[in-house]
């Protein structure tokens, strides 16, 4: 099965709206990695030389290629991406071969399935 790796770079708290957005297109999980730092184009504020900057996390959803466009707007609508400035980013990424998806293989391919 071809899949995909969709990955949101978003401000903390939109990452539960991230998730749920993902989950509800489709998505059977996500990883989340919390506390990642990021600059857009102008360079960050500063307060007495140390910088302020809103968290960053990253959500991972790997997912069947068919369903990942899908999903990929879902987040970007649910959480702002394109009309709140500094609201976070998502991209997808081919995924050539995976591993330790069993429990998840019943729910994707029913997902896909039901796409057909």
């Amino acid at each position: 099965m071809r899949m995909k790796l969709i990955v949101a770079l978003v401000d903390d708290s939109k990452t539960e709206t991230v998730i749920e957005a993902g989950r509800s297109g489709g998505a059977t999980g996500a990883t989340i990695i919390t506390s990642a730092r990021g600059e857009g184009l102008l360079p960050q504020k500063t307060f007495f030389g140390l910088q302020v900057e809103a968290q960053r996390d990253l959500v991972m959803f790997l997912v069947a290629d068919i369903r990942a466009r899908y999903i990929l707007e879902r987040i970007r609508d649910r959480a702002g991406f394109d009309t709140e400035e500094g609201s976070g980013i998502a991209f997808q990424i081919d995924v050539e071969d995976a591993v330790g998806l069993v429990t998840q293989m019943d729910a994707i391919r029913e997902e896909v399935e039901q796409e057909i």
